[in-house]
């Protein structure tokens, strides 16, 4: 995974944004953040249910890991490491906590069940 897909998969969901946060580039959907883009790491963090955090990580480690804020769900993704489908489906996971109802009407009509 590129930075530039991570921003090309997140654009393409409903109802998302591209904003700053703390001069790092993220992506919301009703001005909630669900994730950041660490390009000069190589990185995304995905805010993700906790149950998904825990499988991930611990099935993982070399592609996930936990910081800061991983009690809210934020979870650290290597993009070099990680599957491009097993993100976007993260990805959307951690946008459907956020999106409204018709955001996700709106992706589930749109028949590609990926962004």
């Amino acid at each position: 995974m590129t930075p530039e897909q991570v921003r090309e998969f997140a654009l393409a969901l409903p109802e998302t944004e591209e904003k700053g946060h703390f001069g790092t580039p993220d992506f919301r959907t009703r001005n909630k953040i669900f994730c950041t883009l660490r390009e000069e790491e190589g990185a995304a963090v995905l805010k993700l249910p906790l149950e998904d955090q825990e499988a991930v990580t611990t099935l993982q480690p070399e592609v996930f890991s936990l910081g800061g804020w991983s009690h809210q769900g934020w979870t650290k993704v290597v993009l070099a490491k990680v599957d491009a489908g097993e993100f976007k489906a993260l990805l959307v996971l951690a946008w459907k906590k956020l999106a409204t109802k018709r955001a996700i009407k709106a992706y589930e009509i749109d028949g590609s069940g990926t962004p």
